[in-house]
């Protein structure tokens, strides 16, 4: 029987992840402990200058040695404490950065709908918040808390080494101390998890209220979407308002209370001098040493929020980094052609199927349109093939070979993809569309272009080809975003281009022009088109018609006519809507 492996520790899986930087760890943390001893070691400078005074030494040049001493020390503590911090926040950042770089590969292996189905502002802070907040525990709680550690320790066994009764006596607040910071810790998961949540609420309605806004203002719902807004600021700050205020008093407790030697070494140590059991000058010693305890002490407690937080922060970025992704092999078998055979295909999102044993021969160089009722799954189908998705059961292969089982890049540069929701990014025009061949040469950019009816209106743009399209391609319409995004599929020169409705916002001239690029630009090409305009689709060597999530029929435009099924009611409509344009 297989027993379930333990989840490692944050602090564990933090240090898991520093990889080659490990040795810039180590030198961090030796640093920052030599630094903390350091600042250690003035007291037991102070310790020798006071009893060298109970001695009667009067010479002044002893006294200004120990002093240069002191500041020696306190200069080195600075010094050390630099380069620990320098050494740990260079490691830190690389770190940091390859997190975050393994975060947005990790994306690009997962199934397109584990991705879609978080909000983009739940990822957002994920990526960019959440991995930002790793920064402490690497840069600073690995070794400064080490340090801080360790000195405190270091002092308390030397303290038991005069007089084991006053090393229990530095130790006699720590109980009481400890028992406030636990229960400051009581229920910290909690209200940390609410305050996850409610700064994602408020990031999801932000990235929301400002991608809508054209709506908002439109239908003049501006009130009702910025108090929606307003709303959900409110709850992210208090959130953190109310988690404070929960643990602000034991919080304060266990500050004064830990680091309070003095109140039991003080009275404790009097009485064994008193009674002749402690010599004066061990009492000073350890009065001394018990005040050089504190500040390591009070650092150490000073990350008690960021212990807090440490199991939920690392818990989201590992949700990405060990998400279930598609597997695809590094190196696979070349498939013979360029055909697609799609073999009882089912598909669910989420728990309910959507695709019930679709089947589909697509020859290589072929016309194929998918046409159906919105929602029937043909959208679903040309991600299936983009391998965009895995299939839950039957299988896809390209040229007799599984699709799972080509190398996923290899396996890309098969496909060209334009969707009906374009992206660009915020780059100029020109390289939106080189992200089709990075390789291409601007005349083939332009080239590109051309054939795909998008230079004219480039060219009439501000900067022509080097006009900022601005974020998602918010400075082009529609119709412009389209365009482009076509004719960067088309310079990808893939052997097989997928429309999903591709043309939805174009106007009819410019469809035709679209239309008439396409024919010129996929001749010897698989061409598989998902159209909500029949009639650009009646050239189609074969039209697969998508019911429920099943091929209800397929055939050529006319074959599909004379059977009076579905598709003709379609036409029909299609038709009159045409006709009372």
């Amino acid at each position: 029987m297989e027993t379930k492996q333990k989840a490692p520790s944050p602090i564990a899986w933090a240090l898991g992840q520093t990889g080659e930087r490990k040795g810039q760890y180590v030198l961090s943390v030796f640093l920052a402990i030599v630094g903390v001893a350091f600042s250690v070691a003035p007291y037991f400078a102070v310790v020798g200058i006071v009893h060298a005074l109970m001695e009667g030494e009067k010479e002044l040049s002893f006294y200004l040695i120990r002093c240069l001493i002191i500041a020696a020390f306190w200069l080195g503590r600075v010094l050390f404490h630099a380069m620990s911090t320098t050494a740990s926040h260079k490691a830190t950042f690389a770190v940091l950065g390859e997190i975050r770089k393994r975060c947005t590969e990790k994306l690009t292996r997962m199934p397109l709908g584990a991705v879609l189905e978080q909000s983009s502002g739940a990822l957002k802070n994920t990526l960019i918040e959440r991995i930002d907040s790793i920064e402490t525990t690497l840069a600073h709680i690995v070794p400064e808390f080490t340090a801080n550690l360790l000195i405190p320790i270091i002092i308390l066994v030397y303290i038991f080494t005069i007089d084991w009764r006053m090393g229990l006596a530095s130790l006699a607040t720590v109980p009481l101390g400890m028992f406030c910071y636990v229960f400051m810790m009581a229920g910290s998961a909690k209200f940390y998890q609410h305050t996850v949540t409610a700064t994602k609420a408020l990031n999801d309605t932000a990235v929301e209220y400002i991608g809508g806004i054209q709506v908002i203002k439109v239908f003049g719902k501006t009130k009702s979407s910025y108090d929606r807004f307003v709303h959900d600021a409110y709850e992210a700050s208090h959130s953190f308002i109310d988690w404070m205020r929960a643990s602000i008093i034991p919080f304060t407790f266990a500050m004064v209370i830990m680091p309070a030697t003095m109140v039991s070494v003080l009275p404790i140590g009097g009485l064994l001098v008193k009674g002749g059991t402690l010599a004066p000058q061990d009492f000073i010693t350890i009065i001394i040493l018990s005040v050089g305890v504190i500040t390591p002490l009070i650092t150490l407690m000073s990350y008690s929020d960021d212990f807090r937080t440490m199991g939920t922060i690392f818990g989201e970025v590992q949700s990405i980094l060990e998400a279930p992704e598609m597997v695809r092999p590094e190196m696979g078998e070349a498939p013979h052609d360029n055909s697609l055979q799609l073999c009882d295909v089912h598909f669910s999102y989420k728990d309910k199927e959507v695709l019930h044993g679709i089947s589909m021969d697509i020859p290589e160089g072929r016309f194929i349109a998918l046409v159906g009722p919105s929602g029937s799954g043909k959208s679903t189908i040309a991600r299936l093939i983009a391998s965009l998705w895995d299939v839950d059961s039957g299988s896809i292969s390209l040229g007799g070979t599984d699709i799972r089982d080509i190398p996923q890049e290899a396996y890309a540069d098969k496909v060209a993809f334009v969707s009906q929701d374009n992206y660009l990014f915020n780059m100029t025009v020109r390289e939106n569309i080189r992200l089709g061949r990075a390789d291409a040469t601007d005349s083939e950019v332009e080239e590109a272009a051309k054939r795909s009816g998008c230079h004219e209106f480039i060219m009439g743009l501000e900067n022509g080809y080097d006009t900022m399209v601005g974020s998602s391609g918010g400075h082009l319409s529609g119709g412009e975003r389209q365009r482009i995004s076509i004719a960067r599929a088309m310079l990808k020169a893939a052997p097989i281009v997928i429309l999903d409705e591709a043309t939805a916002y174009t106007d009819p001239e410019n469809e035709a022009v679209i239309q008439r690029s396409v024919s010129k630009l996929t001749e010897g090409k698989t061409l598989i088109v998902i159209a909500h305009r029949l009639s650009t689709v009646t050239s189609a060597d074969c039209i697969y018609v998508v019911r429920d999530g099943g091929i209800d029929d397929c055939g050529t435009h006319e074959e599909l006519l004379s059977r009076h099924g579905l598709y003709e009611t379609m036409w029909n409509a299609h038709m009159e809507v045409k006709d009372h344009a």
